[in-house]
C-alpha cells in the first residue's frame, strides 16, 4: 500500500492532506522520514507527529433475500444449492449472522465483522426477528396463549410473540434463533409450517429486496 493511502485511511486526513504531512516530514516509517510514493508492508511502523498509526478495519455488511431451496452453508448438501451461489465473488468470504433452513425464505445478514456476527446471533443481545408463517390450519386461541407463555422443547422452553394472525397466516417475533425453533414450536402444538419467511432482524428489514438478490447495508 502506498504511504499516503495508508496515512489517509488510518487518520482523519484526506489524501491531499496526507501528502502534505509526508512532504512536511511529519510522517515516519520505522523511524525514518517517509517519502512520497513509498510503499509499506504490514511489518512497517508508521507514525504521524510521533503517534503510531494503524489501519481501521473496513468491513462489509450484506443483506440477502434467501429463496426457498437454498441452504445457509458454504457446502452443498446433496443437490441443494447454497446461498453463496447467489453472492458475488467479492462476498464469498462473508459469514452469515444466523441461518434459515432450506425450506425457509427471507432476510439473511452476512459480514466479515466478527463482533457484528456475535451481536446478531447471541441471544443475550435480544435482536428481535420477525417471521411470516403459513400454518397447516388456523391458530387456535388456546395455542396463542401457550406460545407466549412457553412451549416445552427438548432444548428448553420456546416463547413466541404473536404479532398478528388471520386464519392460518401468522406473523410472529422472537429474540432467539435456535435450530428450526419455530417449526419445532408449532409442531409441538400440532401444526405444520407450510411456509416460513423472515422479514426483519433487529433494525434491518427485507423491504423490497427481490428474492435471490443482495445489497450492502451499514453496521447498526
Amino acid at each position: 500500500m502506498r504511504i499516503n493511502q495508508f496515512v489517509a485511511r488510518s487518520s482523519n486526513l484526506s489524501r491531499r492532506h496526507a501528502d502534505a504531512a509526508i512532504a512536511a516530514g511529519r510522517v515516519t516509517v520505522n523511524g525514518h522520514p517517509a517519502i512520497l510514493g513509498d510503499t509499506i508492508s504490514d511489518d512497517d511502523r508508521v507514525e504521524l507527529d510521533g503517534q503510531p498509526l494503524a489501519l481501521v478495519p473496513v468491513h462489509t455488511y450484506l443483506a440477502l433475500h434467501k429463496p426457498t431451496g437454498y441452504v445457509t452453508s458454504r457446502r452443498r448438501q446433496g443437490s441443494d444449492p447454497t446461498i453463496y451461489e447467489l453472492l458475488p465473488a467479492s462476498a464469498q468470504r462473508l459469514r452469515p449472522a444466523g441461518r434459515l433452513d432450506r425450506d425457509s425464505s427471507g432476510l439473511v445478514l452476512l459480514s466479515d465483522d466478527g463482533d457484528f456476527i456475535h451481536r446478531y446471533t447471541h441471544p443475550s443481545f435480544d435482536k428481535r426477528k420477525i417471521y411470516e408463517l403459513t400454518l397447516s390450519r388456523s391458530l387456535e386461541p388456546a395455542d396463542h396463549k401457550r406460545l407466549q407463555t412457553g412451549v416445552t422443547l427438548s432444548d428448553g422452553p420456546s416463547r413466541v410473540t404473536i404479532e398478528r394472525h388471520r386464519g392460518p397466516h401468522v406473523t410472529v417475533s422472537l429474540t432467539e434463533g435456535r435450530n428450526r425453533q419455530l417449526r419445532r414450536t408449532f409442531g409441538a402444538l400440532g401444526y405444520d409450517v407450510a411456509a416460513l419467511h423472515r422479514t426483519h432482524i433487529g433494525p434491518y428489514s427485507i423491504g423490497k429486496l427481490k428474492s435471490g438478490a443482495c445489497h450492502e447495508v451499514t453496521s447498526l
